[in-house]
């Protein structure tokens, strides 16, 4: 077995904890930078130079406010980015299961590096069109792979922490967009181009940092079982799990189920192209398209219970809907239960749009009748229901669709996997880019109640749709899915019995013996049971031993 790494890696000294810190630590680089990326085109969008620039409008000298005149152009300068993540992320997946975590990383964060330099010496709006679309892409690389190099390093009881940590940092880039943006405002009466390319700049840092250190970590344990660097594979596991004592029995037994699922998988699915996942053909009883959905489906939903109408491009959808943002209220630091989380969070969030929508029209019709007193207790009450929708919104949703598709696909596409995860966050947030300015302009605080009502619909969805994923191994997902139905109980149950007859598929925990037989197939113990019992289910993965 490998001694140790060649060259310099921090997993030449550092193990367990530490080094499963020091990788959150690089990822949380990716996620910052995403977070205030996010966030930054909201100050851009009010600044004068900016405005004048790129011609969708002008600042009013008496109010110094922006009067937009090309709310299309604005919107689709904004937007583009949304189109470039989707690119992106599908580039990233495919380069991700090729090349490895790491390399994909990086290319990523030089990718990025190039569309931030390109847009912050933007010229004129076709120009800003083109750097947005480039930038996307880099964003879109990051997006697809960093939960998955996250997710395949951390330890199934304490996935959802680090991963909930790491998005913290995600609304931190927020907030720090929006005060450095804040403080920007006041230099030259916020009439400089200063004013929006320092903090479209500002972004290259912590790029520069995370293309310079991630050389330095391990690459992903279960891509080096899934290219055959078998040795690497097993040094990197037991750096992390432990390498003296039960620790080290404990890494190599988990090494031995990644090395049998792989096997299994590879048999169990010929096909791995963005075409056959989608339309789940050759995946057999893994059942990829499904996953696929699933996870296209959790992101687009998460756009639409609220959080986009919370960043809106356009100032007259800021006029209903306020941002209001405590970061420490976001941070959900315990054992993450996905589709739990999210039940819960719906049930939060749809009650508090409902709420906000409601004391937003008693404001509306108390300003127009003169009553300026009620107005504002009014303003203050749908402020502080938008306040504790974002701390639900933090707690729940936030993670949880991004948690998701980075743990429930299989080992040979599971870059991919997240990939059509971001595909669906890319949707969702471009569509409803263009259409929350149009929604306000139309029905103002109603699009709080259609977002409230989108919450109380997500609730039997994910209910009924959504495996739990909380405390399970990345290997037991393919028996998780093994169910021939689309529905939760059906998985569930399909689980408890493989789990019962086959334990020792993913859980080779007291013997030190292959469990799965690739040469056997999934024929035999398919072949076994449909002789044992007429009429049921195919069990394909009931793999004889």
């Amino acid at each position: 077995m490998m001694e140790r790494l060649p060259g310099f890696n921090v997993a030449n000294f550092l193990e367990k904890r530490q080094l499963l810190v020091a990788i959150n630590c690089v990822a949380a680089l990716s996620i910052f930078f995403f977070g205030y990326d996010q966030g930054m085109m909201g100050g851009v969008n009010n600044a004068k130079d900016y405005i004048d620039l790129m011609g969708f409008g002008h600042v009013n000298p008496a109010t110094n406010a922006p009067v937009i005149t090309d709310s299309l152009l604005q919107g689709g300068i904004v937007s583009v980015y949304y189109l470039g993540t989707l690119c992106g992320c599908l580039f990233g997946g495919w380069i991700g299961d090729k090349l490895g975590r790491i390399r994909t990383i990086a290319v990523g964060a030089g990718w990025a590096i190039i569309g931030a330099t390109l847009q912050c010496s933007a010229m004129n709006h076709d120009w800003m069109i083109c750097a947005r679309f480039v930038n996307g892409i880099g964003t879109g690389i990051l997006n697809a792979i960093v939960p998955v190099w996250a997710t395949e390093t951390a330890e199934h009881t304490s996935r959802g922490q680090f991963i909930a940590i790491e998005f913290t940092l995600n609304i931190f880039g927020v907030v720090v967009a929006y005060w450095l943006e804040f403080g920007l405002s006041f230099i030259d009466h916020g009439e400089s181009a200063f004013r929006w390319r320092f903090p479209i700049a500002f972004q290259i840092l912590p790029l520069l940092v995370l293309l310079a250190t991630v050389w330095f970590l391990p690459e992903s344990p279960r891509w080096l079982v899934k290219v055959g660097r078998d040795d690497e594979a097993q040094f990197i596991l037991r750096r992390l799990r432990g390498s003296t004592g039960d620790d080290a029995v404990r890494a190599d037994l988990e090494y031995n189920d990644i090395r049998n699922i792989a096997q299994l998988e590879t048999k169990e699915s010929k096909n791995n192209s963005y075409y056959h996942m989608f339309f789940n053909i050759g995946s057999g009883e893994l059942h990829t398209g499904r996953r696929v959905q699933l996870v296209i489906w959790l992101q687009i939903i998460q756009e639409w219970v609220g959080i986009a109408g919370e960043e809106p491009v356009d100032q007259r959808a800021q006029q209903h809907l306020l941002h209001v943002r405590d970061p420490h209220l976001r941070l959900h630091t315990g054992p993450h239960r996905p589709p739990l989380d999210a039940v819960l969070g719906a049930v939060g969030q749809g009650i508090a749009m409902f709420l906000a929508g409601a004391f937003s029209k008693l404001g509306q019709e108390a300003t127009a009748s003169g009553e300026l007193s009620k107005a504002s207790s009014y303003g203050a009450a749908a402020a502080s229901f938008v306040f504790i929708f974002t701390s639900v919104f933090g707690a729940t949703w936030l993670t949880v669709p991004w948690l998701y598709p980075a743990e429930i696909f299989p080992l040979q596409v599971r870059a991919k996997g997240n990939a059509w995860g971001v595909v669906g966050w890319s949707i969702g947030n471009g569509w409803l880019t263009l259409l929350c300015p149009v929604m306000f302009d139309a029905i103002g605080e109603n699009t709080l109640h259609i977002f409230g009502a989108c919450n109380v619909l997500a609730i039997p969805v994910v209910w009924a749709l959504y495996p739990e994923s909380n405390q399970r191994t990345l290997e037991e997902m393919d028996l998780l899915f093994a169910a021939p139905t689309p529905w939760v109980w059906d998985a569930e149950a399909t689980f408890r019995r493989l789990s019962a007859e086959r334990p020792e598929l993913v859980a080779a925990a007291h013997r030190h013996e292959k469990v799965v037989d690739p040469e056997a197939g999934l024929g035999v113990g398919a072949r076994h049971e449909e002789h044992a019992v007429a009429g049921e289910e195919k069990d394909a993965l009931a793999v004889s031993p």
